[in-house]
C-alpha cells in the first residue's frame, strides 16, 4: 500500500495524525506528512495499513491517496 498526500490540499486540520499517528504526523506548519513507518516513497507495512486508511477517511479535505 502506497500513501501519498497532496500538501496543496491539506490545511492542517490534524485528524490523521491524531488518529493515526504510527503512519502520519504533523510537519513544521502542522500539515500532514507520512511518517518513519512508512518508506521513503510513502509505502506503508503491512501492519498499519488500517492506520493509513483511518488516516485517510477523517481527511476533510480528502488530501490524502491511498493505492494499493
Amino acid at each position: 500500500m502506497r500513501v501519498i498526500v497532496d500538501g496543496d490540499l491539506c490545511t492542517g486540520h490534524g485528524r490523521c495524525y491524531a488518529l493515526a499517528p504510527d503512519v502520519f504526523g504533523p510537519d513544521d506548519y502542522g500539515h500532514c506528512t507520512v511518517v518513519t513507518q512508512a518508506t521513503g516513497d510513502g509505502t506503508v507495512a503491512l501492519s498499519f495499513e488500517a492506520q493509513a486508511r483511518v488516516g485517510r477517511d477523517s481527511c476533510p479535505e480528502r488530501a490524502i491517496t491511498i493505492t494499493d
